[in-house]
């Protein structure tokens, strides 16, 4: 493997993994939000 493809395999893969671990955050916080749904304050 040369250099350009081994850059371009490791540049998709740690692109890759980036994006898998902030949509993994973005269905977590959504599920976190589901869960505990915030509750507005009574006002009297």
């Amino acid at each position: 493997m040369d250099n350009w493809t081994f850059g371009l395999t490791l540049m998709f893969v740690g692109m890759g993994g980036t994006m898998t671990a902030l949509a993994f955050l973005a269905i977590l916080m959504d599920l976190l939000k589901r869960v505990f749904p915030v509750k507005e304050e009574q006002k009297e």
